[in-house]
C-alpha cells in the first residue's frame, strides 16, 4: 500500500502553512504499515490541481489523503464533500481571485472516498482533537479535494487542520474555509496532530492497486 499525502506552501504573506508542518511530521513518524509520500501543492487555483494529478503519475499511490489549514478551526476537520464553486476571499499565490467561478460541470458536492466518521474516530483514539466537516470551503484547498475525486479513481480525502504557528500566534490567513470566519490562535501542536493523521492513515484498510 502506498499513501500520498499532499500540503500547501506558505499563502498570504504568511511565512508558514500548518499543513506543511503536519505533513513534515507525519512523514518522520511513518512506520507504516505500507509507504508514505508525501508533495507540497501551490496555493494557485490553476496550478495546484496541475500539481497533484502530477504527483499521483508518478507516485502510483493506493491512496490520497490532502491536508490544509484552516484558520477559523481550532480542531482537525476531515471533509465530507468537495463544493463546485471557487469563490476567493484573497488572491492566490499567482494573483487570481475567481468570485462564484464553476470549477467544472459536475454535481454541487462530491463525496469523500474515504470514510469521514471513521477517520474522526481514529484521530480522536489517537488524542487529537477532530470532528467532522461538511464544508471544505471555496479557496484553492476545496479545488484540489474536487480535483483529486474527480481524477484519481482509488480511496482519497481532505483533511483540514488548525492554522498553528511555531510562535503561537495567530496565522494572517486561514478565514478563507469557513464564509464570515476569521483566523484564530491554534491551542493545539502540529505533534498532536501529526501523531494522530499518522495513526489515522496507518488504519486504512486498502487493497494496493
Amino acid at each position: 500500500m502506498k499513501i500520498l499525502l499532499t500540503a500547501f506552501e506558505p499563502f498570504g504573506g504568511d511565512t508558514v502553512n500548518a499543513s506543511l508542518d503536519v505533513a513534515r511530521a507525519v512523514r518522520d513518524l511513518w512506520a507504516g504499515p505500507g509507504e508514505l509520500v508525501t508533495a507540497t501543492l501551490s496555493v494557485s487555483f490553476e496550478r495546484a490541481p496541475r500539481e497533484l494529478l502530477t504527483a499521483i503519475e508518478e507516485q502510483r499511490p493506493d491512496a490520497v489523503v490532502c491536508l490544509g489549514e484552516a484558520g477559523g478551526r481550532d480542531v482537525v476537520t476531515p471533509e465530507r464533500w468537495a463544493g463546485a464553486v471557487a469563490d476567493a476571499r484573497i488572491p492566490d499565490n499567482d494573483g487570481s481571485q475567481p468570485r462564484m467561478l464553476a470549477l467544472d460541470d459536475g454535481p454541487d458536492r462530491i463525496g469523500s472516498r474515504l470514510d469521514t466518521d471513521a477517520l474522526v474516530v481514529a484521530l480522536v483514539r489517537a488524542g487529537t482533537p477532530a470532528r467532522a466537516s461538511d464544508d471544505a470551503g471555496r479557496f484553492v484547498c476545496n479545488a484540489v479535494y474536487r480535483a483529486v475525486l474527480r481524477h484519481f479513481e482509488g480511496p482519497a480525502t481532505f483533511i483540514h487542520v488548525p492554522a498553528i504557528r511555531p510562535d503561537h500566534t495567530t496565522a494572517l490567513v486561514g478565514a478563507e474555509t469557513d464564509e464570515g470566519g476569521s483566523t484564530r490562535r491554534a491551542t493545539i501542536s502540529t505533534s498532536v496532530v501529526a501523531a494522530g493523521i499518522a495513526a489515522a492513515l496507518a488504519g486504512l484498510q486498502i487493497a494496493p492497486g
